[in-house]
């Protein structure tokens, strides 16, 4: 029989005879059961957070994305597009053309991205499924989707004949420039969709067919700004990577989602390492409860440590006890806490209960990742406060 540990559980399980040491036993205990509650739930929740962000940029981003190491273009052959074609885990891709150009309608302008895209693009990321009004371009003809934002600023509407939507975009050469016709090359778009995702991107995209966006910027049927690339799931992305750098001879720079969006990622792991040590701080001070309770209980139980002592028991066993104790009492109120902050995350999900407004629930993700975090938390940070009161039981002390 492990005798530390027997001692330790007739101690946790038992009432001592002084009120107030068991009143300051329930407080730490309360004390641990609140703060792993407080920290999981918190943590679900910019788990939630954290998803409802990224879910915006996730609609429009690629899983890959590869873009030129030199310059706005490159060229990219037959054979390069069946050599990606036959990688491994690379369910399609698409190629791309991007550029900020000139955009005017009824004596309104706007400066943003015109996106060249080909037929495979709505394969590649669900711009297409998140239609605000109207319908997907079709490609090799004039249609264009525009976002939100833009037809707000230009207070442009779908199918309005009376007045052109129009793009400019600046001529290559460096010939003295004598009329508006040399300086620019137009085109006049037909507005056919509305996409609605976000409010900065719903400002930043026109989507036009591929060949028209070459065109209207002078590139080469095989030259594209960038190529994107949606992978299957559980595909090796190293791997992906690897090879396409081999088919473009190191010459490309190839992105994933986190990379697109460095920023926002880094901004989002920010916080939730702040959060994180502002309520593990909370959970510090709440275990300084059980380092009290756990030292009271040693006083009190003194006469009996020094029977045990005398009865050949090492110090060190001794010790032991109350170690075992406070790691018991932690990791109890730590399941606890675990238990019913689990309940009150998976009620969030399925009932939301937790509105932000009429419309929109307050986000929480239940993870096992999350779950490991605070059971790890609670009981490292149990156990080193029940090694701090237990270093109280010396020889001094029982001499």
């Amino acid at each position: 029989m492990n005798f530390p540990l027997y001692i330790a559980k007739r101690y946790l399980f038992s009432k001592s005879k002084n009120n107030a040491i068991n009143i300051i036993t329930a407080i730490a205990s309360v004390g641990i059961i609140v703060g792993t509650l407080a920290l999981f739930v918190v943590l679900s929740v910019f788990s939630g957070l954290r998803d409802f962000s990224l879910s915006f940029s996730n609609t429009i981003d690629p899983d890959l994305k590869v873009n030129p190491l030199q310059g706005k273009t490159f060229f990219i052959s037959p054979d390069q597009q069946n050599q990606i074609n036959d990688i491994k885990g690379v369910a399609s891709y698409s190629k791309i053309v991007e550029e900020r150009v000139l955009f005017f309608f009824d004596g309104k302008e706007q400066v943003t991205y015109l996106k060249g895209v080909d037929a495979n693009y709505i394969k590649i990321n669900d711009v297409s499924k998140n239609l605000f009004n109207g319908k997907w371009l079709r490609y090799n003809t004039a249609e264009v989707v525009v976002g939100y934002g833009i037809t707000q600023k230009l207070s442009l509407g779908l199918f309005d004949f009376n007045n052109d939507f129009e793009v400019y975009v600046p001529r290559k050469g460096k010939a003295v420039i004598e009329s508006e016709a040399e300086a620019f090359n137009k085109s006049v778009l037909i507005p056919v969709g509305i996409y609605a995702i976000s409010e900065d991107l719903d400002s930043k995209y026109v989507f036009a067919d591929l060949t028209l966006a070459q065109d209207l910027l002078e590139y080469k049927h095989n030259e594209v700004s960038a190529i994107e690339i949606k992978t299957k799931p559980n595909a090796n992305e190293a791997e992906i990577i690897e090879k396409l750098n081999t088919i473009f001879q190191n010459k490309v720079e190839i992105k994933n989602k986190a990379q697109l969006n460095a920023t926002l990622y880094k901004m989002l792991n920010t916080e939730n390492i702040a959060v994180y040590l502002i309520f593990t701080l909370v959970i510090i001070i709440a275990l300084f409860n059980l380092i009290g309770a756990l030292i009271m209980m040693i006083l009190d139980k003194k006469n009996n440590l020094k029977t045990l002592f005398n009865l050949g028991s090492e110090v060190q066993d001794l010790k032991k006890i109350f170690l075992l104790q406070g790691s018991l009492l932690t990791i109890i109120g730590g399941i606890i806490g675990l238990i019913l902050g689990v309940i009150i995350v998976l009620i969030q999900q399925h009932f939301k209960l937790v509105m932000i407004t009429e419309s929109l629930a307050y986000p929480v993700v239940f993870t096992v990742q999350n779950v490991l975090i605070v059971f790890g938390t609670i009981v490292a940070l149990g156990f080193i406060s029940s090694l701090i009161a237990s270093s109280r039981v010396t020889k001094k002390l029982l001499d």
